[in-house]
């Protein structure tokens, strides 16, 4: 499986969001282990007529985010044509997914403070680019979701995302699936100050 170590994540000159840049490539670590749990088989699969295949996804989510970070906010992307691998595999959907987003965090690691606030086009409204940057990384996440969904129905394990799954437990793991857990706080305090 491909993906991005921490010791790879540039530092930020603007240092209060390098938050920004470690979700970014853990949330590309997570779209990458979902997409390893198919097979190029799978590549046409699609749960409904009316439905996207697993290829039409892969291919949705390496030029949409290429469309968000160089047309919103101004990274150097390849060509579009240049975007999706020539010979479309699972294998290099992955590996060109984790490279595009190597070279946007490099990209990323040199904006300014102002920068990350200063509003730009997004269609046809006006955000900040911090705004349309979580917007991006939201995008994602529905579309890995949905991805999820199509192992379940495939029958195939789904990877731990966020914490354990119905295939994916370890020594630890503590889901929220009752009133006690939920009422944890892990913060005692005596009181108001």
């Amino acid at each position: 499986m491909y993906s991005i170590s921490d010791f790879e994540i540039s530092t930020l000159v603007a240092r209060e969001y390098q938050y920004a840049l470690d979700t970014y490539a853990s949330e590309t670590n997570k779209v990458a282990s979902v997409w390893a749990r198919f097979s190029d088989a799978d590549l046409q699969w699609k749960p409904d007529a009316k439905s996207s295949t697993v290829e039409q996804i892969l291919r949705h989510q390496l030029l949409s985010e290429r469309r968000f970070f160089g047309e919103f906010l101004g990274s150097d992307e390849p060509d579009p044509g240049d975007t999706i691998p020539e010979a479309f595999t699972l294998e290099s959907a992955s590996k060109r997914l984790v490279e595009l987003v190597r070279l946007r965090l490099d990209f990323l690691a040199g904006r300014t403070d102002g920068w990350w606030h200063e509003r730009v086009p997004f269609f046809d409204v006006s955000r900040e680019r911090i705004w349309v940057f979580w917007r991006r990384l939201l995008h994602t996440a529905h579309h890995r979701t949905q991805l999820a969904l199509y192992l379940r129905m495939l029958g195939r394990p789904v990877p731990s995302i966020y914490g354990p799954t119905a295939d994916e437990t370890w020594s630890g793991a503590d889901p929220t699936h009752s009133i006690e857990a939920a009422g944890r706080t892990g913060v005692k305090t005596s009181g108001p100050a």
